[in-house]
């Protein structure tokens, strides 16, 4: 049976960078904000977004995620509506993408917030990306060309390095990409030995 790897870590940590990793050696990755954006074009969830948060944000009923997200994230309650809306459709999205890997020995889940959704409980084993918090808004504010005070109140929404690391089996430093690399070649190395012994 296939296992599911949780991959997560706080916006900036590198996790997307660290998933491209496992993929490059062979290892399936889902990347849940990938799925989320392609949910959220179904007409399904646009007349559930609509209903719940009006039409301001849609032009030419194409949905405005910049201006979803100014909502979302600067109100934990509105940031839960969306999740209510968006998660259960990535998780059927993921299920039916699961089912198509079913002959790996193990597929990555990538996901910000697995232990803030209760995903991580639905893993085989989870693995935490982490960074200076230097790091991670310097990524941040280059990557999406934001204030420096969004990228902190989006970081506030999220669980801290310590909590997730307290759930994790793996933890990767993500501040240098080259002993990061090294770090998921040695995972890799364990989690192939608990298959051989399983």
């Amino acid at each position: 049976m296939t296992k599911v790897i949780g991959l997560t870590g706080g916006i900036g940590s590198g996790k997307t960078t660290i998933s491209r990793y496992f993929e490059e050696m062979g290892v399936p990755v889902y990347i849940a904000d990938d799925g989320a954006k392609k949910v959220m074009q179904s007409e399904k969830i646009i007349k559930q977004i609509k209903t719940t948060f009006g039409d301001a944000i849609f032009e030419n009923n194409i949905l405005d995620r910049a201006k979803l997200a100014e909502i979302v994230f600067k109100d934990k309650e509105k940031l839960s509506q969306l999740n209510a809306i968006v998660h259960p459709a990535v998780k059927e999205d993921f299920e039916a993408w699961l089912l198509r890997h079913e002959n790996c020995q193990y597929v990555i889940y990538e996901a910000a917030i697995l232990f803030e959704s209760g995903r991580y409980k639905e893993c085989d084993l989870v693995i935490t990306v982490t960074a200076p918090e230097e790091v991670r808004i310097e990524r941040v504010l280059k990557r999406d060309n934001t204030t420096r005070d969004h990228v902190l109140s989006r970081m506030k929404m999220q669980w801290d390095d310590e909590k997730r690391i307290s759930g994790s089996n793996f933890v990767i430093n993500n501040d240098n990409l080259k002993k990061a690399k090294e770090e998921v070649v040695k995972i890799l190395k364990i989690l192939n030995i608990k298959q051989n012994r399983s």
